[in-house]
């Protein structure tokens, strides 16, 4: 799919099948007893999967998301109908790719743009912890892979890069202009040659956005007589909002929508927050949607959400020549996010990820079944994660001799069970503060057991205070040992802060130990 100019663009109306209330949030059971949500409230990627980016070829949709510190990068999905996705792989799944750099938490693979032009699919980012590269351009026949080496596009030092092409096959990159100095600097673009990584102009500035803060995120369509360029103002919290502005000219000047913003959810009571970052699509039969960002915060206030900014879908009517949002339109089938791992295949799941290291460099599959992770370069414990992906859940790891299970958000904020040569230890890292809670014998084999529950904190105004609590036991024969409870407030983002969400983590131990086995259950 190219750039789309056969549209409806400003000559339909809002889906007259749109109800008002509470009936645009509900869920129902299919014929077929699967259960289905609204796409107002049901993520089409739930879990830490921030800043999606869409594109269309043919009947088939693709998806990829920020990654931040975790290797490999920008995972990316394929659907064809948009709301049931599974993932292919990762677009950045080489060093070369996604340089390693200074890796800290939150840091890595923010905002892209992935489209498809001329039989050929381009990906284009930001990779923070080589930031003075400045942006990241690969490109492949198939989106599954593999992706080319990196043009690396050294004269646009920002973040959230977009690519767009006219009808000459000039390439169009537009981004947000910042640095660690300056701080932000606005909105800029200059065409680009794509097989060099050269800007062909003088970076210049195109529309700033309605006059909130934290403008960043431009995505520029190319659409009938039209450019639309949307943008993500008021940063990528509560006052998140989408706004557009059109333009006879790539380069402007723009003409601000009359209604901005477009789209946001601040200071309403929707379950669904922080909306914002949306990417558009058309569809084979000429419709558009859009992707966004959204979090789902739970507990009193000031509300706290636990898995991160997630993706979610909106159907999109052009009014007056301008994108309405009605983000009910499509109805989501509640995801199986249920896994059990043994580690015996011989490639690992898509869902495992590392931070600051590379899967090959930390794993050791044993031959008597399950895995070793090995230490660091820089000696610290081996890490392997996977994002936690339901509000509620329980999760076991099985280890032999020694290693740790655990819930992260960074390695300032966690919480755990480490197996010893005898005894089993559970602790809280909060702020860099580490408590140990209760302890056990430990078996040779041992089952360490983390689940999310309902919060048992003390009651604030407007119920308990945090969003859940977190269990740590150990599975024996003589059944299951509590070994902490702890508020799930401190491993939520309005906490520990960052761009990123839950995530399981296996972790290597100073001695031998081998992880046989995990598994993880979302509970209703």
């Amino acid at each position: 799919m190219d750039q789309p100019k056969r549209s409806s663009a400003g000559k339909s109306s809002p889906n007259p099948e749109r109800l008002p209330g509470m009936t645009a949030i509900s869920t129902h059971v299919t014929a077929e007893g699967q259960q289905m949500a609204n796409s107002a409230i049901q993520p089409i990627l739930p879990g830490f999967y921030p800043d999606p980016t869409i594109c269309r070829a043919g009947q088939d949709y693709y998806l990829s998301t920020s990654s931040f510190e975790y290797f490999p990068g920008a995972p990316i999905f394929h659907s064809t109908d948009l709301v049931n996705w599974t993932q292919t792989g990762h677009i950045l799944d080489r060093r070369s790719q996604f340089r390693l750099g200074n890796p800290l938490p939150s840091t890595g693979i923010y905002g892209s743009t992935l489209r498809e032009h001329d039989g050929i699919f381009w990906f284009v980012t930001t990779n923070v912890s080589d930031f003075g590269a400045g942006q990241v351009l690969v490109h492949a026949t198939d989106a599954a892979g593999p992706w080319s080496e990196p043009v690396f596009i050294g004269g646009a030092i920002g973040i959230d890069p977009d690519l767009c092409w006219d009808d000459n096959g000039d390439c169009y990159l537009s981004w947000k202009a910042m640095n660690f100095t300056e701080g932000e600097i606005g909105i800029l673009q200059a065409r680009l040659d794509t097989g060099t990584g050269m800007l062909r102009d003088v970076p210049y500035p195109i529309w700033q956005g309605s006059g909130m803060d934290a403008v960043e995120a431009p995505h520029l369509y190319h659409i009938d007589d039209f450019w639309y360029l949307l943008l993500a103002e008021g940063g990528t919290e509560r006052g998140h909002c989408v706004t557009a502005a059109r333009s006879m000219h790539p380069s402007g000047p723009f003409e601000p929508c009359p209604s901005n913003p477009v789209f946001t959810h601040r200071s309403s009571i929707h379950p669904v927050q922080n909306v914002g970052h949306a990417d558009l699509v058309q569809t084979p039969d000429g419709g558009w949607a859009a992707v966004y960002l959204g979090v789902r915060p739970k507990g009193s206030t000031p509300g706290f959400h636990v898995l991160g900014r997630e993706t979610f879908l909106a159907g999109i009517d052009w009014v007056d020549g301008w994108p309405v949002f009605d983000e009910g339109r499509f109805h989501v089938p509640t995801a199986d996010t249920a896994f059990s791992d043994d580690f015996s295949a011989p490639h690992l799941n898509p869902r495992w990820v590392v931070p600051a290291g590379e899967p090959e460099n930390v794993i050791q599959r044993n031959p008597n079944g399950g895995m070793t992770l090995l230490p660091m370069p820089d000696g610290s414990p081996g890490m392997l994660c996977t994002r936690v992906t339901d509000l509620r859940w329980t999760a076991t790891a099985t280890i032999e001799g020694q290693g740790s299970f655990l819930l992260r958000m960074d390695d300032r904020y966690s919480y755990g069970v480490t197996v010893r040569s005898d005894v089993v230890q559970a602790w809280a890292r909060i702020g860099g503060l580490t408590f140990d809670l209760g302890s056990c014998p430990a078996d040779a084999t041992t089952t360490a057991h983390i689940e999310s529950v309902p919060a048992n904190s003390p009651t604030v105004p407007l119920g308990h205070g945090g969003p859940d609590d977190v269990l740590l036991s150990v599975v024996q024969e003589t059944g299951t040992v509590q070994l902490g409870r702890l508020d799930g407030r401190h491993l939520s983002t309005e906490v520990a802060s960052g761009f990123t969400g839950r995530m399981l983590a296996l972790e290597g131990a100073e001695t031998s130990g081998s992880i046989l086995s995990v598994n993880y259950t979302p509970q209703i």
